[in-house]
């Protein structure tokens, strides 16, 4: 997907210590494919070094560099794992009142012997496909959509899959004469009370109103460098600090990472990622996501719906903290 000169240039400060030895790596395989030399041995313990360097990197990330591997250029995106994972995938389009937001992508699929239905976030990847995709920033008319095909799963006896990644809603003035507020709580408040299952997975952001219109269901999951939010550490600085320097201390105090998100009791699971994150091994970080819908799924069959539907709305009840 992407050559050696796109992937340097959208390394991370932080990953350029492994970027200089993968560079070696590549020129080391180079000579030893065209000049027939054996450079095994050192191939060899130049991997051992790279990935020595992996686990001490990646080991120590603070809150912002997950933030930041979140929004990675290279990292996989949600079609990205629906084509990996699933069958038979039938895109559906259109809200019935205004148009097709692009920015979600809905659709029947089948995972294996499982028939669902897919409502997923998708940035786009290059310049023309960000724009038309709107940078994976839902419009009303595209929570709308993802509502109605929840609907219609509802209808079918389908279970709802929804991939979650978008740095939030379209700010724009159209979204907002077009009821982005009101489309935002009419999907949090008709997910509450759909029956039929539903999986959340944060594949990469999971930010503000934006992740909330189609964050709402059974079972909750998060892949590892992924981060799950109220407001971009951006955002948070430059209202507290008027300082966008200091996103990297807003990203701590908003406890945003995987991990912060578990021990707060908000999701259910963490989902490792390949040693240097998602981007490093997409396919392997698709098959843990293929796993986890998968036996997800083959839990909540067990549980009648008038029952998941009555501990959905326990679990979003005893989220957070209050004083009476």
């Amino acid at each position: 997907m992407f050559n050696r000169s796109q992937k340097e240039k959208f390394a991370y400060d932080f990953e350029q210590p492994v970027r200089e030895l993968e560079k070696e790596l590549e020129d080391l395989r180079y000579r030893q494919a065209s000049d027939e030399e054996d450079l095994s041995a050192k191939i060899e313990e130049l991997e051992d070094e790279r990935d020595e360097k992996l686990r001490e990197i990646f080991g120590n990330l603070n809150a912002y560099q997950r933030v930041k591997l979140a929004r990675h250029p290279l990292r996989p995106q949600s079609l990205d794992y629906i084509n990996e994972i699933f069958d038979e995938f039938i895109e559906l389009h259109g809200d019935r009142r205004y148009g097709d937001d692009q920015a979600i992508v809905t659709g029947f699929a089948r995972l294996e012997e499982r028939r669902v239905m897919i409502v997923a976030q998708q940035k786009g990847r290059d310049v023309e496909e960000k724009k038309r995709r709107n940078f994976g920033m839902p419009e009303p008319e595209g929570y709308r959509k993802a509502l109605l095909k929840m609907r219609l799963a509802e209808k079918c006896g389908l279970p709802v899959v929804c991939f979650i990644d978008t740095p939030g809603a379209a700010p724009s003035v159209g979204a907002e004469e077009r009821g982005q507020a009101m489309a935002i709580a009419e999907n949090i408040y008709s997910m509450a009370g759909l029956k039929t299952p539903i999986v959340l997975v944060v594949v990469g952001e999971g930010c503000s109103g934006g992740a909330l219109g189609v964050g709402v269901g059974d079972r909750f999951a998060m892949l590892e460098n992924a981060y799950y939010a109220v407001i971009s550490p951006e955002g948070c600085a430059a209202i507290l600090w008027k300082d966008g320097d200091k996103a990297p201390e807003a990203a701590e105090a908003l406890k945003l990472t995987a991990n912060d998100m578990l021990e707060q009791g908000i999701i259910d699971e963490v989902l490792p990622e390949p040693l240097g994150g998602a981007h490093r091994n997409p396919r392997q970080t698709a098959e843990t996501l293929k796993d986890y819908i998968g036996r997800t799924l083959d839990d909540l069959r067990e549980t009648p719906v008038d029952d998941l539907v009555e501990e959905r709305y326990q679990r979003y009840r005893e989220l957070g903290v209050y004083a009476p």
